[in-house]
């Protein structure tokens, strides 16, 4: 079976995903504080960030197989614990892992997630005392 070799998608992919898992976070945050303000909205806004973390987990996921799958069928780390010599395909492989590593949001998202975890804690606490 041929390898594959694998490719970076296209940013517009990369930051529609991004987007979309910060629409999720901010949804699943926003519920606690709904909850004080409108609680009709609670299940809408619960679907939206379900619905939007299913989709971008998946991604996310199939992002990460990529990943390990071109590591795997290029035996890069063999050759790398060997010392082998690399080829110009796993050069080319190597290259699209930084690159991909490099390209992706991942940690933007991350740190976006916890500020709005510890806003959502604190707009909850703050509301209840108001009650």
């Amino acid at each position: 079976m041929q390898k594959q070799k694998p490719h970076i998608v296209p940013k517009y992919i990369t930051y529609l995903f991004f987007i979309l898992g910060l629409i999720s976070a901010v949804a699943f945050r926003a519920v606690i504080i709904i909850q004080h303000i409108e609680p009709a909205w609670i299940r809408p806004v619960w679907y939206l960030g379900a619905c939007g973390y299913l989709f971008f987990f998946y991604y996310r996921y199939w992002i990460a197989k990529k990943r390990k799958k071109a590591v795997q069928d290029f035996n890069l780390i063999e050759k790398l614990k060997s010392n082998a010599c690399l080829t110009d395909e796993d050069r080319d492989v190597v290259l699209y892992l930084l690159g991909s590593l490099k390209a992706s949001p991942e940690d933007k998202n991350y740190a976006v997630i916890f500020a709005m975890s510890i806003f959502a804690i604190a707009a909850d606490i703050a509301l209840s005392f108001l009650k």
